[in-house]
């Protein structure tokens, strides 16, 4: 692919001293331009939410045991109609070619070798029949296969178009649509009026029939309303997927009990909890805070995601205790692209999965089915750790 970003050349031996996401995302930042740099990491104004969806995890305290016989302990879980090595897959974050020339095919790649899935932007830039080539083994250094795909939707003005990208989706052997339902309008990120954002030269969108030419026309905002339906509803628009595809259809962007149980009403497969990674409405809360009153709400009808600010394997615990059955990541896969493409998220990835492996064992649960809110404590008001009932 021509245009992006340039590919990073780590320094010899470099890896063995990569050990946390800070690590990555600090080598990261360093290899990005800053107006990309300013594009993936910042949120919408004040930035109040993006901070939060991360600091939320340190209002909880683990609960150790001991004297548990953790020697057969497994990670796996199942997402999408199939085993993954570990509760966690990545969420579809756009442009990645901004990040790496390799962009999505890298991160399909590393999913295929990590034993995860994969949701798939309508930003990308790459087409999606390559993307899912990529990771099961079929495109010129594919991986090792298995990985299971969602096609991340908005609801468009042109339903010719989206029935197009849903065929497109299906051919290629997608699963699920992650219907991202945040979105009416863009947020404002102030960050990307300052910098005039624009998608870098050489970078096209293949599932919105979009050239870098087309593209380099408009603001990134001023793209982004052309064609998302601000009309969007749940009577029309679900029944209108439901009629158009047999893929499963999840709600992206679900913060309350209220939306959690209109997901149910209108037949939806899954929910995912997320405020956009921060980049929509700034002051909503952290998704960690909504996930609770989602998962109270679906009692068990619905399954329930959650992404934003999981930087940590004891992020993915204290989720899956709160009732996740599955975590989310976005931004991390990006660093792990800009730090060294598909080994870069291969090297993320590996450091999630050990951290939560080794929480699990001083945690003491053998099986990610035995990981619930007993697990955890919680930071009163009044200073005092009280478990989390």
């Amino acid at each position: 692919m021509s245009g992006g970003a340039p590919v990073p050349v780590p320094v010899k031996g470099e890896d063995a001293v990569v050990l946390c996401m800070e690590d990555i995302k600090e080598r990261a930042d360093a290899n990005l331009p800053e107006v990309a740099r300013d594009f993936f990491n910042s949120g919408s104004t004040y930035q109040t939410t993006i901070a939060e969806n991360s600091s939320a995890f340190n209002k909880y305290r683990l609960r150790s045991r001991v004297l548990i016989d953790v020697s057969q302990l497994s990670a796996s879980t199942t997402c999408l109609g199939r085993t993954i090595k570990f509760p966690l897959c990545i969420s579809p974050a756009g442009l990645q070619g901004m990040a790496h020339p390799d962009g999505e095919l890298a991160t399909s790649r590393a999913c295929a070798n990590m034993g995860i899935n994969m949701a798939i932007s309508s930003f990308a830039n790459y087409p999606v029949a390559d993307i899912t080539s990529a990771g099961t083994g079929n495109g010129e250094g594919g991986g090792s296969g298995g990985v299971h795909y969602a096609m991340q939707l908005y609801m468009m003005k042109d339903r010719k178009l989206q029935e197009s990208i849903i065929r497109a989706a299906e051919e290629a052997g997608c699963k699920a649509i992650f219907l991202t339902a945040d979105s009416p309008v863009l947020g404002v990120r102030y960050n990307e009026w300052r910098n005039d954002f624009r998608t870098p030269d050489g970078l096209a969108f293949p599932a919105l029939g979009l050239t870098s030419e087309m593209i380099r026309r408009q603001t990134h905002d001023a793209g982004f309303m052309a064609f998302n339906d601000d009309s969007h509803n749940w009577e029309r628009d679900i029944a209108w997927l439901r009629a158009t595809t047999k893929m499963q259809i999840w709600i992206k962007g679900v913060m309350t009990a209220e939306d959690t149980e209109l997901a149910i009403r209108y037949g939806c497969d899954g929910i995912i909890v997320s405020n956009h990674g921060g980049r929509q409405l700034d002051g909503v809360a952290a998704t960690l805070d909504a996930l609770v009153e989602c998962v109270d709400a679906a009692k068990g009808r619905i399954p329930v995601h959650m992404d934003g600010g999981v930087r940590r394997g004891s992020d993915i615990f204290i989720a899956l205790a709160l009732g996740a059955q599955c975590v989310w990541v976005g931004r991390p896969a990006i660093w792990g692209l800009a730090y060294n493409g598909q080994a870069g998220v291969e090297k993320m990835l590996s450091v999630l999965y050990e951290d939560f492996k080794r929480c699990m064992a001083l945690c003491g649960c053998k099986s990610v089915a035995e990981i619930g809110r007993g697990c955890l404590r919680r930071m009163g008001y009044d200073g005092v750790l009280r478990r989390v009932e």
